[in-house]
């Protein structure tokens, strides 16, 4: 990939994956508070600032290595985990659920924003402008807002994978029995591992990919 690609690629996607994965924890954080955690809003993450939800590698580093890998096809990112303590919920694992169903839920509001924005502002302006503002202006925020509806639509579909610590993991963790529930979320230590090894041998596209087919379908972005 030509390294001018890249930074024209990155300028596209760097403000889409911010505001996805700030508004995606904060989301983890609100649900939390409003369920009776104020583990987060303590420790000062109930904030749209993205400095305070930056992790060096799931935001910057690995956005990066995925763009030059990928040829600018495929970029995912991720921030700090939102501090949630479930002991202070009245039902502990259905707050967990809650919570954790609250950043994949408000990744697809933020698609589906996005998708609006391309078809009922961008678009419409794009035809009644000057060539001059359509090119310098309205092309940047369309290819911005088109890079959004993506970004969102695949962090809430590879949230969703059932394999904690995931969001995936911790909503079925919360829908199965006490029994059944504790016993799965005995893999959590080694969530991150069976997350990679899904990955790798492209389990993990089989389980994302018709999510998000089926959501930029519905908003017609693609």
């Amino acid at each position: 990939m030509d390294p001018v690609d890249i930074v024209r690629q990155l300028l596209i996607s760097a403000l889409p994956i911010l505001i996805a994965i700030t508004f995606h924890e904060v989301s983890h954080g609100l649900v939390a508070y409003r369920l009776g955690d104020p583990t987060a809003k303590m420790l000062g993450r109930l904030t749209l600032n993205p400095l305070a939800h930056i992790d060096l590698f799931g935001t910057i580093i690995l956005p990066v290595i995925l763009l030059v890998l990928t040829s600018g096809q495929f970029v995912f990112g991720y921030a700090k985990p939102v501090p949630i303590n479930p002991m202070n919920f009245k039902n502990p694992r259905k707050g967990m659920a809650l919570s954790a169903a609250a950043g994949p839920v408000t990744n697809i509001i933020l698609a589906l924003l996005s998708a609006l924005a391309v078809k009922f502002v961008i678009v419409p302006l794009s035809v009644i402008s000057p060539d001059s503002f359509s090119e310098t202006v309205l092309r940047p925020l369309l290819l911005i807002f088109t890079s959004s509806v993506v970004i969102n639509v695949v962090l809430a579909a590879f949230n969703m994978i059932p394999v904690p610590p995931l969001d995936g993991g911790r909503v079925v963790a919360g829908l199965l029995p006490s029994r059944h529930a504790y016993s799965f979320s005995k893999i959590e230590p080694f969530g991150f591992i069976i997350v990679m090894i899904l990955i790798y041998t492209g389990v993990a596209n089989h389980i994302i990919m018709p999510v998000v087919t089926f959501f930029l379908k519905l908003f017609r972005v693609y």
